[in-house]
């Protein structure tokens, strides 16, 4: 079974790395600046969070990547 990974850099070390889908997290926001993906940068630790728009939030969906709703109802 294949794996998918995307390429991800750290804003504070500045490394650009390969990650696998799971290592991802997706939050989905009321609106689209609230909404984001996360991971921890292999080089340093940090917790890095990014803006998601359209079309991370589709190819980060589709690759199966942890998604949570941050807000309930209409």
């Amino acid at each position: 079974m294949s794996v998918t990974r995307f390429r991800a850099s750290c804003p504070d070390c500045r490394v650009t790395a390969e990650l696998d889908a799971l290592a991802f997290r997706l939050a989905l926001g009321r609106t689209a600046e609230r909404t984001f993906y996360s991971f921890t940068c292999p080089a340093c630790g940090s917790a890095v969070r990014k803006h998601a728009g359209a079309r991370i939030i589709d190819a980060l969906t589709g690759a199966g990547v942890p998604t949570m709703k941050l807000h309930v109802g209409t």
